[in-house]
């Protein structure tokens, strides 16, 4: 997937569905799974300055790759992690535009 290209549908506990661009995904070996790292469009639009709530959940693809399992982040150093390959997309994503 690439950034901006790509959408998903997530349903929430009440059953609601959200279209979500998918921000970046990558794999980590260290947990063995993989992450989707996406915000919810049309969820309160925001200004250039304001932040987006971006949201993560590690999945398991299908087997044609064209949907798969949401599961949530289990332990804090999986968040740590996820935090960390945030920040390093953020900060290549700054130097891309300068």
């Amino acid at each position: 997937m690439e950034h901006g290209q790509e959408t998903m549908t997530v349903v929430d506990e009440h059953g609601v569905e959200h279209v979500c661009e998918v921000i970046f995904t990558f794999e980590s070996e260290d947990f063995g799974k993989s992450y989707v790292l996406y915000h919810i469009l049309g969820e309160d639009e925001v200004g250039e300055d304001d932040e987006v709530e971006i949201h993560a959940s590690a999945f398991i693809p299908s087997e044609d790759n064209e949907d798969g399992e949401l599961l949530p982040i289990e332990t804090d150093e999986e968040w740590d992690m996820i935090e960390e390959m945030l920040n390093t997309f953020l900060a290549e994503e700054d130097e891309d535009e300068e």
